[in-house]
């Protein structure tokens, strides 16, 4: 079959040339996009916590984690997505990845009816079951409620970027979600400062700025060459499509949600040290995120590639990817995480006017940051190994060592402490880091050298 792989404008060949400059080129965009999208969910945060006040910074950072747990096992679907389609465009085989593009919107859709159903209606009792602080509680219901209702046009986006990242596009989805990010930011100064809405003010120009970006995905993916192009008449679900695409995106989206869980308790634990500290890690977790969504937006990077060249059988090549990627996350992560390191007080007090939660924050980040870029290494390879088709082992794993070892320590020996400190709750985030980063290594190792061996046996036959 011929190959559908084009050198137009916004496409990628992953499988030829030197793999440096490609992967800069192609993580840049979606480093832009990640740093984008959380300083724009920063925005939120930092106009609240000055306009709106310390409670209701506090009431948007305590329901951080509920929405990531809700979100992250159904969004995790899109890296199943990702890997099919990358996968079968870089075999040549069009009309299967049509059948990818067209399951994958269709999942999209179903998946932010349900996620939209599920937290308006929970809300009140999901956010009582983490701990949440009575006097914030009817703030954070309300912000939670108004924000599920971007469900649908979140799932769209992503999914959407997802199809056009597996072909090499990472500017566009850039492109629109810098658009949809600036009018929220316009839409939460004037409905915060302006109309006084506060919480649910910001909850609005979330929905608003969401839909916005969707749209213009949609509008994208229905301009685009035949393969890739989006047509109404074709929605619906391919058996064959939805199975490989949920093959590596349910286990993607498990892990997410393992580690949501765990910070689901690592919040509850938060809360129990009162106001000060939740607005203090609120502001903390902001600046974390950046980091972490930069060196994710490499794990993303080089999944694409090892799938991309899984469809023509190039170990050699994905081989040689992790080693790229690694060199490139490392240096990211050194580099921001010192960067921060430096400037911690300022970048804290950016959310906040207290003296007090701004030192709270600094704690934080000086236990967590200088190990960040380990986080970085051991996605890496989970990348290598999803794009490989092999999801559930780095999803045991990583359930097994960040989720179980923080789950052990939050619920059974910190409660046990003689004087449990926030500091011993930060200190789980390195130690599992390390663990399992080594341990997906090893996984990396076995499955790379079982399916080269596989694929050089097929081609001997």
């Amino acid at each position: 079959m011929a190959s559908i792989r084009k050198k137009g404008s916004f496409k990628m060949d992953m499988c030829d040339g030197p793999i440096l400059p490609q992967l800069v080129t192609f993580a840049m965009p979606l480093i832009f996009s990640n740093v984008l999208q959380l300083t724009f969910a920063a925005a939120d945060s930092i106009t609240v916590g000055r306009f709106a006040g310390e409670d209701s910074l506090a009431a948007v950072g305590a329901t951080v984690s509920l929405i990531s747990l809700l979100t992250n096992l159904f969004l995790g679907v899109s890296v199943g997505a990702n890997v099919v389609a990358a996968r079968d465009f870089g075999a040549g085989n069009r009309e299967k990845l049509s059948r990818t593009v067209h399951t994958t919107l269709s999942l999209s859709l179903i998946i932010g009816l349900f996620l939209n159903l599920t937290g308006v209606i929970l809300a009140p009792m999901l956010l009582r079951l983490m701990n949440t602080p009575e006097s914030i509680l009817p703030l954070s219901t309300l912000y939670l409620r108004i924000y599920f209702f971007c469900m649908i046009p979140l799932c769209i986006y992503n999914f959407g970027s997802a199809i056009l990242r597996a072909v090499g596009d990472t500017r566009r989805p850039m492109a629109y979600l810098a658009i949809g990010g600036i009018i929220n930011v316009g839409i939460n100064l004037f409905t915060v400062i302006v109309l006084q809405m506060g919480v649910a003010g910001v909850a609005m120009g979330t929905l608003i700025s969401q839909t916005i970006a969707a749209t213009l995905v949609v509008r994208c993916l229905m301009r685009e060459e035949e393969g890739i192009r989006l047509e109404f008449a074709k929605l619906r679900i391919d058996a064959a499509s939805c199975k490989q695409v949920l093959m590596v995106g349910i286990p993607a989206g498990l892990q997410s949600t393992m580690y949501s869980i765990s910070n689901v308790v690592i919040q509850s634990a938060i809360n129990s040290f009162g106001e000060e500290t939740v607005a203090a890690c609120t502001a903390a977790v902001n600046l974390e995120d950046m980091l972490y969504f930069a060196l994710n937006a490499i794990m993303q990077s080089v999944t694409s590639f090892t799938g991309q060249n899984m469809g023509p059988g190039k170990f050699d090549r994905i081989r040689r990817v992790q080693f790229v990627g690694h060199g490139f996350v490392a240096a990211v992560g050194i580099a921001m995480g010192g960067f921060m390191l430096i400037f911690a007080e300022p970048l804290i007090s950016i959310f906040t006017t207290s003296d007090a939660v701004t030192a709270l924050g600094v704690e934080r980040l000086r236990i967590v940051l200088p190990f960040y870029f380990i986080c970085g290494l051991m996605e890496i390879f989970v990348a290598g190994l999803r794009g490989m088709g092999s999801s559930v082992l780095p999803t045991a794993v990583s359930v097994g060592f960040v989720c179980g070892l923080r789950l052990i320590w939050l619920l059974g020996i910190f409660p046990a402490l003689p004087s449990p400190s926030r500091t011993m709750i930060y200190v789980i985030y390195p130690i599992t880091w390390i663990v399992t980063g080594i341990a997906e290594g090893i996984c990396f190792l076995y499955v790379y050298r079982k399916k080269s061996r596989q694929s050089m046996t097929r081609a001997d036959i």
